[in-house]
């Protein structure tokens, strides 16, 4: 990846340590990362702020991958969500994709494969934007009958 692409991350995973190295090298890229160690937390997290794609690991004590998953979606079907995971299984990539995920990579993640997802993520909500904030004013033209 030669261009340079500003993003804002979340990364959720329930290694400590992991979420601490991994925001380190993608920061290290210009990207703003924000990490939460816990379902619940990424739910909190997606409801508060906008994100331009989701890092998400599937095995996580409490609220698994697939559950935590399945809420964000719920509540922002526009979420672009990337499940990262040591545990891939076919049943569970099957029911990540279905739930809503855009993409499964497994770890130890490559750095320029990760990039490669977030950009595409990034590009897709940029458009999806586009289109909201376009229908938005199409709605409000159309409502002030000019």
């Amino acid at each position: 990846m030669d261009k340079k692409f500003h993003a804002k991350v979340l990364l959720v995973d329930d290694e400590e340590d992991f979420t601490d190295a991994l925001s380190k090298r993608l920061e290290a890229r210009n990207l703003k990362v924000m990490t939460v160690n816990c379902g619940e937390d990424a739910i909190h997290m997606a409801n508060e702020h906008s994100f331009d794609a989701i890092i998400l690991d599937l095995a996580m004590p409490g609220m698994d991958g697939l559950e935590t998953l399945q809420q964000i979606k719920a509540k922002h079907p526009d979420a672009e969500i990337i499940i990262l995971t040591g545990h891939a299984s076919v049943e569970n990539s099957v029911k990540a994709m279905k739930i809503g995920a855009e993409d499964l990579l497994e770890k130890p993640v490559d750095i320029a494969d990760l990039l490669n997802k977030i950009e595409t993520a990034h590009n897709k909500r940029v458009v999806i934007l586009q289109e909201k904030s376009k229908e938005e004013i199409e709605k409000i033209l159309k409502s002030k009958g000019w």
